[in-house]
């Protein structure tokens, strides 16, 4: 990940770090422990605003998944969503995919391990394929969006497509559901304007 500087948002609660794809980016929240355990925020809308995420979230997802599951690359076409992902329990690579056309980086993908030890968060803006997979025995996943889901509205990208050389870190053949080893080629795939 090629990442640049880091901005600092809303009194230093979050750092907002780019990735090699416009619009985006992790954010690392201001954690604070000791013996107890630890406490952050994991969502305040001056904070998100600050660092550039202004639509407002409409559904919460939360998902458990087992070792090797991988979930994606899904989105909605006609009512796209913008998604801020992490994790409270276990470790994902969770990646997404450019579909935006008119995007100079259409087509091209970015990988993100987010823990729930790291406690990152990952920004996934409409216009963008989204899936993870779990590294860990277990992982708790939490997602907010920025419009409803739309099964008829949904589709699947093929999660292995070669033309999209996604490193999955792979460590045998994952498990993935049969909607999912349905995915259609990148080349084949609806995209955004």
């Amino acid at each position: 990940m090629n990442a640049t500087p880091a901005i600092r948002c809303a009194m230093d609660a979050i750092k907002k770090i780019s990735t090699s794809l416009p619009g985006v980016f992790i954010l690392e929240p201001r954690v604070f422990g000791d013996e107890r355990g630890f406490f952050f925020e994991s969502y305040n809308q001056r904070s998100m605003a600050d660092a550039g995420i202004a639509e407002p979230f409409v559904q919460d997802n939360h998902s458990c998944s087992s070792r090797n599951v991988l979930r994606g690359l899904h989105y909605q076409i006609k009512h796209p969503q913008g998604k801020l992902v992490r994790v409270v329990e276990g470790e994902i690579i969770d990646v997404a995919v450019d579909l935006r056309r008119s995007s100079p980086t259409f087509g091209r993908s970015e990988a993100v391990r987010l823990s729930g030890e790291n406690k990152r968060m990952l920004w996934i803006p409409a216009g963008f394929a989204h899936g993870f997979r779990v590294l860990s025995e277990k992982a708790h996943v939490l997602y907010k969006a920025t419009d409803f889901y739309a099964p008829e509205d949904e589709r699947t990208l093929a999660w292995n497509d070669a033309d999209l050389k996604i490193d999955w870190e792979l460590q045998g053949e994952p498990i993935v559901s049969a909607k999912d080893q349905r995915g259609v080629a990148f080349r084949d795939a609806e995209t955004y304007n």
